[in-house]
């Protein structure tokens, strides 16, 4: 990594939520990254920590205090760990701090990056010469995760539940908008997912808006897939994708598995966006909380160094978001890894590993 020219310190407030499991574990090792690409970049991190957490739910009965969102807007970005842990179902634990959190700040953009890192066998069997590098562009604020809907008759054989999805024209049209100037600055492919056959009401519509969103992208080459087949499509020539657009439900199955095809979940980032900048955005790796290893010490925290070089992009620090992702890589290929890659590095040598690399100014 070159050394950058200095820049005047830019004070930067980051809400720290560790959350749950190897969330806790992750997390600071990753400021520690933060902190010394920061000093490359004039960058000045006040870290704002706060303990929210399943554990914080069974001692007061929330996952965050009252104020909680009060406390986040007072920030510039948000950063988290995981959330989730036994004893409090997941449900509870994602409406009570991640989904307010999206919404209270029009997060509507997640955007999850899939792209096999270099030294990393892929699990499938690529054709030769066949990469993995494309972007998902989730919807994030409404879709088939709206709250309308209820249970009747509960506990009876006539028990009925009800989920309604919700479907905006202006929430389909921002995620859209989104996934189409992404793609007409990498290479003018765009993949939307729909399932128009069998979802008769929200599928079209999702399909209509989209196509007249391209209207005013006339480099951008449209395709529609259905969910079934794109998610084959994943595992048999992901390398034909370089953006994918998709509903929240859709959106959140598809990159999960496009996770697993780069080697490990372990290693997947997630960003939570408000485009327009007017309130923070949220940062966090795709792994979950992982209680079957939490306290092992062998935790991949490099979701969580990449969700973090995220921000950074986020920010306006390109160049040091890069910076960190060349380390990540670099890291990769002197073979530096946690069991999910097949090594037997720990959580926290793989991190350091990571911050020599910064350090010593190897990479882009």
């Amino acid at each position: 990594m070159s050394p950058t020219v200095e820049e005047s310190a830019q004070q930067v407030r980051v809400a720290v939520i560790p959350g749950d499991g190897i969330g806790t574990e992750v997390m600071e090792p990753t400021l520690e990254i933060l902190e010394t690409v920061g000093e490359r970049h004039g960058l000045d991190f006040t870290w704002q920590h706060h303990d929210w957490s399943c554990e914080h739910y069974t001692r007061t009965g929330r996952m965050m205090p009252e104020d909680g969102l009060d406390q986040l807007a007072e920030v510039d970005q948000i950063l988290l760990g995981a959330v989730g842990f036994p004893g409090v179902p997941d449900h509870v634990s994602l409406w009570g701090l991640l989904i307010p959190i999206r919404r209270a700040f029009k997060q509507y953009i997640n955007l999850r990056p899939v792209r096999l890192m270099p030294g990393i066998e892929c699990p499938l069997r690529l054709p030769e010469g066949a990469d993995i590098d494309f972007l998902v562009v989730r919807e994030n604020n409404e879709g088939e995760y709206s709250e309308v809907g209820g249970r009747m008759y509960r506990g009876t054989p006539d028990e009925v539940a009800v989920q309604e999805s919700v479907f905006t024209r202006r929430g389909v049209e921002r995620a859209a908008r989104y996934a189409l100037q992404l793609a007409a600055d990498r290479s003018g492919s765009l993949a939307s997912a729909t399932k128009s056959n069998g979802i008769v009401h929200t599928m079209p519509f999702w399909d209509e808006v989209v196509h007249a969103c391209a209207e005013d992208f006339p480099g951008v080459q449209v395709r529609d897939y259905h969910i079934d087949a794109l998610s084959a499509l994943f595992v048999l020539d992901p390398g034909r994708f370089d953006v994918v657009v998709a509903s929240n439900l859709f959106g959140d199955i598809l990159t999960d598995l496009g996770a697993a095809i780069i080697g490990s979940i372990g290693i997947a980032p997630s960003a939570n966006l408000n485009p327009e900048r007017e309130h923070p955005s949220m940062f966090e790796p795709v792994h979950g909380s992982a209680p079957d290893i939490a306290g092992q010490g062998i935790a991949n925290p490099l979701g969580q160094i990449w969700a973090a070089s995220m921000m950074l992009d986020h920010l306006g620090h390109p160049q040091a978001a890069a910076e960190v992702v060349a380390a990540v890589e670099a890291s990769l290929a002197v073979g530096i890894r946690t069991p999910d890659l097949g090594g037997s590095a720990t959580t926290t040598e793989v991190a350091d590993a990571v911050r020599e690399q910064l350090r010593g100014g190897t990479g882009v």
